[in-house]
């Protein structure tokens, strides 16, 4: 690892109360020295760590900059693991540039995105999880996302791998002790308890994938369109979602001819939210356009809200685009339940139906819950250990595509040194996933994605 001295602000440029200037490395303290100075007229350096001082930082010709505070954490017992320290000064873009800009000048060198995480990680302070898991709170999207992503930084992602682990190791060894000792009689190694060892781990694997998918939805959202004939109240519903005037709402059929797309919350779960044209038949050029991408949008999004109008009877189109969504993840909604009954309900049997009026504001709570129905939120308990990136997802599966081949090779009668070498693979991958065995292009691939001051 590097020996240089890094630096960068630590907080969003922009006005603020405050800006922090992050300074981590072996000289960080010493650097800090050379451009602040405590109004007590102790020096940094004569601090313990987890001690501040309030002062100014000055530049070269000893003008002060701005009023700062800056604490110090000795090595190591901070953030990465080495000596650190943290200038806060009044929030702004030009006073933090300007900061920043003088530690350079003192020694610092300008941090890369994530580096000093990637020192964390490489100092032992955080395995690959829980580094990871930093991005995801810094990013978190709603308040689901942000457990899932502190979960990950608790440990529940180690915890449960390392689990695995230590009952593959636990069969590595005795494959081992068989190897240099194949007349001893060794404990677990009967195909009893082999094959049941096997099992159990398959069984943790499968687990930690299968939250993967919900874990990504809560993430990173979701694609949703709302789809439905013309004056069905499908702009009334995107404003309403909204809890603003994002879509035209007009008694003309044909009012809304292009996307109207924006990101809402709705419970745990963030929609990227599309208000697609009334798909219809059209001579009108411009509206055919728009009921062409409304066409697309049902092929391609990951969720429909498919709305229908209560106070209308069904017809050819409503029947149409019933048969077009019958195989996709959709809601049917059926809107303007304020006025009198006509749209014949048995026709919606076979599909997830909640009723609304989306002019009066009513059935959101409704819709929420039928959003976690069908994205299969409710089965996520918010003290489940979820993947949270692909990476994590491809290491236990080529972990549980190890241990299955290991299964199936002692279940066909295999030597024991065949199924070794698919414990040892299933052993790599989850050493990978950690972190504990992982190249150095793989480090750098992840840490690159980070934001510079993380």
């Amino acid at each position: 690892m590097s020996v240089r001295t890094i630096a960068a602000i630590a907080t969003p440029l922009g006005e603020g109360g405050i800006s922090v200037i992050r300074i981590s490395g072996e000289d960080a303290i010493s650097i800090a020295d050379k451009c602040f100075y405590a109004f007590s007229g102790k020096a940094l350096s004569a601090l313990d760590g987890y001690m501040a001082a309030y002062g100014k930082v000055v530049d070269n010709n000893g003008s002060a900059l701005d009023d700062a505070v800056a604490l110090v954490f000795r090595a190591p017992k901070s953030y990465t693991g080495e000596n650190v320290v943290e200038i806060s000064v009044h929030g702004g873009t030009v006073i933090a540039r300007q900061v920043l800009r003088r530690v350079l000048e003192c020694g610092a060198v300008l941090a890369t995105g994530g580096e000093f995480t990637k020192r964390a990680f490489l100092n032992g302070k955080l395995d690959l999880t829980k580094a990871e898991s930093v991005m995801g709170l810094i990013s978190a999207r709603n308040d689901a996302a942000a457990k899932i992503s502190r979960g990950a930084r608790e440990g529940r992602i180690s915890r449960d791998t390392q689990d695995i682990l230590n009952k593959l190791l636990e069969t590595a060894a005795s494959l081992a002790a068989f190897a240099d000792y194949p007349d001893e009689d060794i404990p677990n190694l009967n195909e009893e308890n082999f094959a049941a060892l096997l099992d159990e781990c398959r069984f943790k694997c499968e687990k930690l994938i299968s939250t993967y998918d919900t874990g990504r939805i809560i993430r990173e959202g979701i694609n949703c369109a709302i789809v439905g004939k013309p004056n069905v109240g499908k702009s009334t519903l995107m404003n309403m979602l909204c809890g603003s005037d994002r879509s035209i709402v007009t008694n003309i059929a044909g009012t809304t001819r292009d996307v109207v797309e924006t990101t809402v919350n709705i419970g745990d779960v963030t929609l990227n939210l599309a208000d697609t044209a009334g798909i219809h038949d059209t001579n009108d050029t411009v509206e055919k356009f728009g009921v062409d991408k409304a066409k697309e949008k049902i092929d391609n999004a990951e969720l429909l809200l498919a709305v229908f109008d209560n106070s209308s009877a069904i017809d050819n189109d409503d029947r149409q685009l019933l048969g077009s969504i019958k195989d996709k993840k959709c809601i049917i909604i059926l809107n303007k339940t304020d006025l009198p009954q006509q749209f014949d309900k048995q026709e919606l049997s076979c599909f997830e139906t909640i009723e609304i009026s989306a002019r009066e504001g009513n059935g959101m709570a409704e819709l929420c819950s039928a959003i976690n129905r069908v994205c299969k939120l409710e089965m996520l308990s918010p003290d489940d250990t979820v993947l949270i990136n692909e990476r994590q997802r491809d290491c236990v599966n080529r972990a549980l595509n190890a241990v299955v081949s290991a299964s199936d090779a002692l279940a066909y009668g295999m030597t024991l040194d065949a199924v070794g070498v698919c414990i040892d693979d299933a052993i790599a991958a989850l050493l990978e996933l950690t972190g504990k065995r992982v190249t150095n292009e793989v480090c750098d691939e992840i840490f690159k994605r980070f934001c510079v001051g993380k």
